[in-house]
């Protein structure tokens, strides 16, 4: 994964004013372009699109400062117009192409990323891989922004909008695994960009086959194999250094990839004011 990764990077430096084709890369290089751009994002902290973006960027200012026609440096790098090329530049560097042309800057430059594998073997990963028939999963959702690090507060508003018995009732329709009150995430965008809008369901597992009453929403989910991974201690930090750490040392090291589908965490035990907790991340994969 990690030579696929930088693969990639070597394809957007060479091809910095084309369209970057990243499902044909994936292709080429026998995975998946949902796994390309979820393990991309999590290791470097920004999506594919971003990336190409800065590093468009980056490079351009030279142009900008080298005096070139601002639309023909817009062209070069795939904008169609100076207006958008400006838009874009400004996101970037905070300023106008007029101004770093006159003034040299201030620019913020992206240097050109090299992923690496490194293996301390001090920590092992408690997982397993799981075959799960259909099933669906049940409860209330809500539309929340994803946030990488600490609570996310839209998260805790939706939760705390439940009547103090509704999570009671939850527990008593699951009735296959993953087990317990589950937290899902869901139809989360391919570059998991922090911002983005995704499907949060609070509720339960339950069988293909069990109806699902009226107030509930539901998420159905086919036969598929999960890898399982156990966390515990202060939430939500060791669930959230369990995620990343899929992506820098358990996928790297393991013959399987990512595929679409959501992300289930399933709390087995907390403290009561859940500053810690033991948790079940489950991540739907398949064999790489």
């Amino acid at each position: 994964m990690i030579e696929i990764l930088n693969h990639l990077v070597s394809e957007v430096e060479e091809r910095l004013s084309e369209e970057l084709d990243v499902a044909e890369l994936a292709s080429r290089s026998g995975t998946t372009e949902y796994h390309v751009r979820r393990m991309f994002s999590s290791l470097a902290g920004m999506p594919v699109s971003e990336y190409v973006r800065r590093r468009r960027m980056t490079v351009a200012a030279a142009d900008v400062i080298g005096g070139d026609d601002l639309l023909t440096i817009a062209v070069r790098y795939g904008y169609g117009s100076t207006e958008a090329f400006g838009r874009a530049f400004r996101a970037v560097h905070g300023t106008r192409p007029a101004d770093v042309r006159r003034d040299g800057g201030p620019l913020r430059s992206q240097p050109q990323l090299r992923f690496r594998l490194t293996v301390e073997g001090s920590t092992s990963m408690d997982a397993r891989i799981v075959e799960q028939p259909d099933f669906r999963l049940i409860g209330h959702a809500a539309r929340v922004p994803l946030i990488y690090e600490g609570v996310n507060p839209h998260i805790q508003e939706h939760i705390a909008s439940l009547p103090a018995n509704e999570h009671e009732r939850l527990k008593q329709l699951g009735n296959t695994d993953p087990g317990g009150l589950l937290q899902v995430s869901a139809d989360v965008d391919p570059d998991y960009a922090e911002g983005s809008e995704l499907t949060y369901l609070h509720g339960v597992a339950v069988s293909a086959d069990t109806p699902v009453p009226d107030d509930l929403d539901a998420i159905e989910v086919p036969t598929g194999q999960w890898a399982v991974f156990r966390t515990s201690g202060e939430h939500p930090k060791a669930l959230q250094d369990a995620w990343a750490a899929t992506a820098t040392e358990w996928f790297p090291s393991n013959p399987w990839r990512l595929r679409a589908g959501p992300s289930i965490v399933s709390v087995l035990d907390r403290a009561d004011d859940f500053s810690t907790a033991t948790c079940e991340l489950w991540l739907p994969v398949e064999r790489s």
